[in-house]
């Protein structure tokens, strides 16, 4: 349809104009993503793991029901981890999670930072 009078309307799956603007549709419209709290917590385990030279690459991916962000030990490789926000799940199990490449998920949660402790290191007793 074309639409002369200067405003700008779409349809819906059902075949209803709705106009543009309407918020449920911009609403519907916006991927998820990380906030700036967020990507600095996991910029910074991701960091620490470049330095021990266990990562080399990442990817941030914004999609409409959730927020990814892979590691890869190569960038022509699957993710070895995806560090995922999935906002619908939050009152249920918690919109954070850690999922590992076989697709196990290995840690979820309400609090990035507890789901990200998945990563931490554990000490080791060195005997001499």
């Amino acid at each position: 349809m074309i639409d002369r009078s200067g405003g700008a309307e779409d349809r819906d799956e059902s075949g209803i104009l709705i106009p543009f603007h309407d918020a449920r549709r911009q609403r519907l419209d916006i991927p998820v993503s990380f906030d700036r709290r967020e990507l600095d917590q996991i910029l910074k385990v991701y960091s620490r793991m470049v330095a021990s030279n266990e990562w080399r690459d990442y990817a941030i991916d914004h999609l409409r029901d959730r927020a990814v962000f892979s590691v890869f030990r190569r960038a022509s490789e699957t993710p070895l981890f995806q560090i995922v926000k999935n906002p619908s799940l939050a009152r249920k199990q918690g919109a954070y999670s850690v999922v590992a490449a076989t697709g196990l998920i290995m840690k979820r949660g309400h609090e990035l930072t507890r789901v990200l402790t998945v990563f931490d290191k554990a000490l080791r007793l060195v005997r001499a």
